[in-house]
């Protein structure tokens, strides 16, 4: 199963409201994302730096299923306040750049 990794950044001062927000996942909002064929979404943050892990069968697939999705709108116009830079799943991004695995 293909992994992707993300990294994105909270505003100044977000960190508590951001982790607030994480600790319900809106039931519509799972089902959106297993729907979009993702496995499992985990997120680390270190200060205001957020580092996603999604495993997800086909990551360009699962963000046009989700851009326009009713679950998903409200869910990122939230994350629009809590983040730098708001997604707005125009782009084609494959993730970062894996420069390095232990065989």
């Amino acid at each position: 199963m293909p992994e992707i990794a993300l990294h994105t950044r909270l505003r100044p001062g977000k960190e508590r409201e951001y982790e607030a927000v994480h600790a319900t996942i809106p039931p519509a909002l799972d089902e959106a994302l297993r729907s979009a064929g993702v496995r499992s979404w985990r997120i680390w943050r270190d200060g205001r730096d957020l580092f996603h892990l999604v495993e997800v069968d086909d990551y360009r697939r699962m963000r046009a299923h989700l851009r326009d999705h009713p679950a998903n709108v409200p869910w990122q116009a939230r994350m629009a306040e809590l983040l730098e830079v708001e997604d707005d799943y125009s782009g084609e991004d494959d993730g970062l750049h894996l420069v390095w695995r232990l065989p």
